[in-house]
């Protein structure tokens, strides 16, 4: 767990970054910092590793006080991402995720063999191995970074915007690893970003923080949509909380009717699209299956030409569709 006891940061010019932040961040989940501009995020989470020294307070992991070792050897502890991927551009990408393996001494085949593990575990061609990072495109840059972050094994990982620079699809599948990877890895992620759909989707826990590092609230996405603390919170999370809210309901008794004559499926039984009656062929829009949310069967009803949402199964066979009558049936909405 690492712990902010009435933490501040003011600089020498009397200007408060953050003040007195107080929150307990539990180990092996992902706690999100959201926030405008200059609510001191990024602050907050480089005083953990000590490349910003608080001013007061006290900052803790599992019980020990981070200033009372050395800020080096804490830092070789922590894995760090962030915005752009911060690769060094003279080392291949292999050796960029060696880099602190290398530091702590481990021979050349370990380095090595857990270097190539990880990039295959981040989703990463292993051909792309001996590149250098401008041979890699933007989203595999931030792939690389993660994997080098994780390379000593550390309990703890900071995650600075490390997805803000990169184009939506890209994001969404970025988001969609890191997931994959806390699922398998479980370690103790800190992530600042200032898109609230982003905290909601990746957090265990989102600390909203206000302009000036005061904590206007810290809890599950799910309490913050459904109870936010103030006016502040409500204004930042938006009016559309309650769609949102969506994403923490689960579909697993949603009624589906039978495939309908107008949805085409390929020779594999997956949805290739909706005729039309003059022969025209109109996109499917999006999909969801049994595991999804909510939300996600809504936006494949609103993103169908037909306002029929289609369900898939595990290999992306269509099985049903649902529609507005149906969901609101299935989950009573007035």
């Amino acid at each position: 767990m690492i712990e902010f006891e009435d933490v501040t940061k003011q600089y020498p010019d009397g200007t408060v970054a953050v003040d007195t932040l107080s929150l307990r961040i539990p180990s092996n989940e992902i706690t999100v910092f959201v926030g405008p501009s200059g609510c001191g995020k990024t602050t907050s989470l480089r005083m953990i590793n000590r490349t910003i020294e608080r001013s007061s307070g006290r900052i803790s992991i599992d019980g020990e006080d981070i200033n009372a070792g050395d800020p080096v050897t804490l830092r070789r502890g922590i894995g760090y991402v962030i915005q752009h991927a911060g690769l060094f551009p003279h080392k291949t990408v292999v050796d960029n995720v060696a880099t602190v393996p290398k530091l702590l001494g481990w021979d050349k085949k370990k380095t090595r063999a857990t270097a190539m593990e990880l990039l295959e575990r981040v989703g990463l061609d292993l051909k792309l191995a001996e590149r250098y990072p401008a041979q890699l495109s933007g989203g595999q840059q931030q792939r690389v970074g993660v994997a080098r972050a994780l390379a000593a094994d550390p309990k703890i990982m900071l995650m600075d915007e490390p997805f803000s620079a990169v184009d939506p699809i890209v994001r969404n599948q970025l988001q969609e690893e890191l997931l994959r990877l806390q699922r398998d890895i479980g370690k103790t992620i800190v992530f600042v970003t200032h898109d609230i759909d982003e905290a909601i989707k990746l957090g265990d826990n989102v600390a909203v923080l206000r302009v000036g590092g005061k904590l206007a609230q810290f809890a599950p996405p799910a309490e913050l949509l459904a109870h936010p603390a103030d006016e502040f919170v409500e204004s930042f999370v938006g009016k559309d909380r309650g769609y949102r809210a969506l994403t923490f309901l689960r579909i697993d008794d949603l009624k589906l009717a039978p495939l309908p004559s107008e949805l085409v499926l390929d020779d594999a039984g997956k949805p290739a699209g909706w005729r039309k009656g003059s022969g025209e062929l109109l996109p499917i829009g999006s999909t969801f299956d049994r595991t999804d949310s909510v939300r996600a069967a809504l936006d494949a009803v609103l993103t169908s030409p037909t306002g029929q949402g289609v369900c898939v199964d595990e290999s992306g066979k269509a099985i049903g569709v649902v529609d507005q009558t149906l969901l609101a049936e299935t989950l009573r909405l007035p």
